[in-house]
């Protein structure tokens, strides 16, 4: 049944309010959702986000009238969108949370012949609860079974629909047979306008810890080809400081007549690599190495006096004695 004049000017005049209002919105796609499940869609978001659905030919006739109204409006992107069984969110808020309350209210519902399946569906293995009269209906769908206590059993799971395919009577019949719901319906976010620019859902998933891994990868990727290329710049100076250290302190090593404090530390190690070790040993450990190479010292004193007495027992000089 068409809209009436006034409920026609009423949607215009609302959609136009919408569009002053809110500088984000989300294009979402209301494929197999019921009214009972939008209507709870606009409870969780009430105060959040308002939703707006209507005929795609009207939507674009208002953003039009829109643009014209307010010419250079990015508003005018939107008119793109308008395809399909499509509706607008519209917020001010943060759309993380928006989209978080968007994706939970999702509902399972059965497969419907003629549907286009969202996802595989897979039966698992296992008794069905049909009696055995029914076996020619799971041979017709090639489906391997057996007889077991009065009833049939399926030997294997069983892959019944690709992603993607219409589902078949045949498939319709049999997981309504076994009480399967295996598709999940809700708003599915198509695209997202923030600010003037339009931009695929996806872009939702980058994260503040992506965005930090990618830069670091660019960062070192500048780097490389700065040294590479012999071109400084900020990604790379740091490294060429470093480097131009290194060469620095290898020539410092070398001179015995000049030094400089931070090439100190460095010729101690060469010097001497004993006292860092003794250094490197658990907090306090340096005096406990002392005492163990002092007590070791004294051992090897008392066996030397050891084998001196022993030589005395086969005839030595001080073997007198006994």
């Amino acid at each position: 049944m068409p809209l009436s004049a006034e409920r026609k000017e009423e949607y215009f005049n609302r959609m136009k309010e919408l569009l002053d209002t809110y500088s984000k919105c989300f294009v979402v796609e209301v494929d197999n959702v019921g009214s009972k499940q939008l209507q709870m869609t606009r409870q969780g978001l009430r105060t959040k986000a308002e939703v707006l659905m209507g005929k795609n030919t009207m939507m674009r006739k208002i953003i039009k009238d829109y643009v014209e109204e307010n010419p250079g409006s990015p508003t005018e992107q939107l008119i793109s969108c308008c395809k399909g069984n499509v509706g607008f969110v519209f917020t001010n808020g943060d759309l993380g949370e928006i989209r978080e309350i968007l994706e939970s209210n999702v509902r399972p519902a059965p497969a419907r012949v003629g549907a286009i399946a969202p996802s595989k569906v897979v039966v698992p293995k296992g008794p069905t609860g049909c009696d055995p009269g029914q076996t020619a209906f799971f041979q017709t769908l090639q489906i391997a079974t057996k007889i077991t206590r009065g009833q049939i059993e399926m030997v294997n799971d069983t892959d019944l629909i690709e992603q993607g395919d219409k589902v078949t009577a045949s498939q319709a019949a049999l997981l309504q047979k076994l009480g399967i719901e295996p598709f999940t319906y809700g708003l599915v976010l198509k695209s997202v306008y923030d600010a003037g620019s339009l931009f695929d859902a996806k872009v939702l998933d980058i994260t503040n810890d992506v965005l930090a891994a990618k830069f670091s990868e660019a960062l070192s990727a500048l780097a490389a080809l700065s040294l590479a290329l012999g071109y400084p710049t900020q990604a790379s100076v740091p490294h060429s400081i470093a480097n131009a250290f290194k060469v620095v302190l290898s020539v410092t090593i070398g001179l015995d007549n000049y030094s400089f404090d931070k090439a100190d530390v460095y010729k101690e190690y060469l010097a001497d690599p004993s006292k860092f070790a003794a250094a490197s040993g658990g907090g306090g450990g340096g005096g406990d190495g002392e005492a163990a190479a002092a007590e070791e010292e004294e051992v090897e004193e008392e066996e030397e006096a050891d084998m001196g007495g022993g030589v005395d027992m086969f005839g030595g000089d001080d073997g007198g004695d006994y």
